[in-house]
């Protein structure tokens, strides 16, 4: 894997992670609007945290991955994935 696709596949990963990891830890706020009953927004955002969790859950799930990806465990040149030779 070069540079350019462990970052692509970083990003993406780190996008999934941020809305798994988005709603952890929310409270709604104690009393709903009285014109519409709404709750909106969480009562606090706590966004800080919540992209310092999200980038440390998507770094060890990129690792991961390269492991996987870089290692004998998943080959399309050997192995039991590889193509029959001709």
């Amino acid at each position: 894997m070069n540079w350019f696709t462990g970052a692509v596949l970083y990003v993406l990963i780190w996008w999934v992670a941020l809305f798994a990891v988005l709603p952890i830890g929310t409270k709604a706020v104690s009393e709903a609007d009285p014109s519409s009953g709404w709750r909106g927004t969480p009562a606090q955002v706590r966004l800080q945290r919540t992209l310092i969790i999200t980038t440390l859950v998507a770094a060890v799930i990129w690792v991961g991955c390269y492991l996987l990806i870089s290692g004998p465990w998943l080959s399309f040149r050997s192995g039991w994935l590889a193509l029959p030779a001709d």
